[in-house]
């Protein structure tokens, strides 16, 4: 169970912070029930969750070790574009990797859409909406996830991925 204070990453929504543990005082099959309180670190609102909910991954973020680790490991990580059949076929299969919750995947996918971004400014032609929906939402909750570890700002998430792969800072010597 987590902690008011702990950051976990809630399903899709992304980093959270648990504000706190309570029982809302609803009447019925909930009463007695758990629920944390949940605060988005990068969106406006809060979001009530039972404690035993099954349906919603949650799991702590990555500690900052295991943020540098995955990113040490990006140049050696060889992404393919990926052209589904059809726009829902490459929804669902862009889906798939955005729904394990783990960051290599996101990173995967993401390597994968540049490579089909790189393909279609190579034939003059935009990358398709399917397509940038899916980069956005998985830098959103990638770059959320290794702000939290890495302890930087959101915005400097990705200069940082950048300076590491090409071989500028070590680990730990940012300034």
């Amino acid at each position: 169970m987590f902690q008011a204070g702990d950051l976990v990453v809630y399903g899709s929504t992304g980093v959270c912070r648990v504000e706190e543990i309570t029982q809302p005082g609803t009447s019925g099959a909930d009463r007695d029930r758990q629920f944390y309180r949940l605060k988005p670190l990068q969106q406006d609102g809060v979001i009530y969750t039972p404690v035993d909910n099954a349906k919603v991954p949650m799991r702590p973020v990555i500690s900052r070790a295991e943020a540098e680790a995955l990113i040490d490991c990006i140049p050696t990580i060889r992404a393919e574009a990926y052209h589904g059949p059809t726009l829902q076929a490459l929804a669902q299969h862009y889906q798939s990797a955005v729904r394990t919750h783990e960051c290599r995947d996101l990173v995967e996918l993401m390597m994968s859409i540049y490579v089909k971004r790189q393909q279609a400014e190579a034939q003059k032609r935009r990358l398709g909406m399917v397509d940038e929906r899916f980069m956005k939402q998985a830098e959103r909750l990638l770059y959320g996830e290794l702000s939290v570890a890495l302890d930087i700002p959101f915005d400097q998430v990705e200069p940082y991925i950048a300076r590491r792969v090409s071989g500028g800072t070590p680990a730990g010597m940012e300034t």
